[in-house]
């Protein structure tokens, strides 16, 4: 040992000098620079455009489940998370006092067709007899002509001393008996056709009632059909809370119904991220639930104002002194998830999302499911 380190001068030889170390170390460093000349140059091709953040929710468009009418549950069809399509039964409130109140206008319907079917039989009636008091009238009116002749013909000869004054007095008053006669019928025919008018009236009146029943009828069959509540979309029940035997008021919340076929993505981006975002840009979606797997999504709209602008209590940057923030701006972006995941896709769970904002573009039906 002695012998050995006195060769070497008494030190250890240094690994740099031995070449083998050299080639390892050169050749590592050549692949170093490689991969970061390779990242360098994609970063400035593709990775500065790209625009990430976890700040991103799946959501639905839920709809809350409500009575139209009032009652005591009946019947209840559903149980929690229970898949459903549009226009199932959910709900049923009792519904005998809503069929009563249908029979009864029912009845009302019918009361008021009856009174329009002898309203016309007594305006028909009445144009009989309005005929009758105009041929009376016609009869009189002759009579009355006749008389008038007469009377005229009897004073002429009664001034000639042909005929005696008492004959012509009796033609007088014949002719003032038809006058009156003809004055009554004239008046006959008037009352009769006033009388029309007055039924005609009372027949507009059972009409107007009708419809007013007919309305009422419809509105008591609203309210038994009300009475079978129904789902208004497919989807899967959820914050279920009614019971049978429950007493429900109009807009009570029964349940929720999420269209899980219909899962979006609502990101909030920094306000210094969007500058070149564009609808129908390509994204990529990593759910949490679902570790690394991404999914293809498409940017679908901006919200037309920043989070904080539809807060509760919005700031007021106006007043005192100001530190500046910066905003976030929701987007909604479309997911494009594969067939085994649609029914895996659940409202409310976290994302993380990456939006490529040198890409064109593209249709907005491109890759829309039906």
């Amino acid at each position: 040992m002695q012998e050995h380190d006195a060769r070497h001068g008494g030190k250890s030889p240094r690994p740099l000098k031995n070449p083998a170390v050299r080639i390892v170390l050169l050749g590592a460093a050549a692949v170093v620079v490689e991969a970061a000349v390779v990242f360098g140059a994609q970063w400035w091709a593709h990775g500065r455009f790209v625009q990430s953040t976890n700040d991103a929710y799946l959501r639905a468009d839920q709809v809350a489940v409500a009575p139209k009418v009032q009652g005591y549950v009946e019947k209840v069809f559903v149980v929690d998370n229970q898949p459903v399509q549009a226009g199932q039964p959910l709900v049923q409130i009792d519904a005998n006092t809503y069929r009563a109140a249908l029979d009864q206008q029912a009845a009302t319907v019918d009361a008021r067709k009856a009174d329009i079917v002898a309203a016309d039989r007594q305006i028909d009636q009445q144009a009989a007899t309005v005929d009758q008091r105009r041929a009376q009238l016609s009869g009189s009116t002759a009579t009355t002509s006749y008389a008038t002749g007469e009377a005229h013909r009897f004073e002429t000869l009664s001034a000639q001393g042909v005929e005696t004054q008492a004959r012509a007095a009796q033609a007088v008053n014949q002719r003032d008996q038809a006058l009156a006669s003809q004055r009554a019928d004239t008046a006959a025919v008037k009352a009769a056709e006033r009388q029309i008018a007055t039924l005609k009236a009372q027949a507009g009146q059972s009409r107007a009632q009708l419809e007013n029943a007919t309305a009422q009828l419809q509105s008591a069959q609203i309210n038994l059909g009300d009475a079978m509540i129904r789902a208004g979309i497919s989807g899967r029940v959820g914050d279920k809370t009614v019971q049978v035997g429950q007493y429900v008021q109009p807009g009570t919340r029964l349940m929720s119904l999420v269209p899980v076929k219909a899962i979006y993505l609502v990101a909030n981006f920094k306000e210094t991220q969007i500058g070149r975002m564009r609808i129908g840009q390509p994204a990529k979606v990593k759910i949490d639930a679902f570790g690394d797997r991404a999914i293809d999504a498409t940017v679908e709209s901006f919200s037309p104002g920043t989070g904080a602008q539809f807060a509760l209590l919005p700031p007021e940057n106006a007043t005192g002194n100001f530190t500046k923030i910066v905003q976030r701006v929701p987007v909604r972006l479309r997911l494009h998830p594969p067939d085994d995941m649609h029914d895996r896709l659940l409202s409310g769970l976290s994302a993380a999302v990456s939006v490529d904002t040198s890409a064109s573009p593209q249709s907005q039906t491109s890759g829309r499911r039906p």
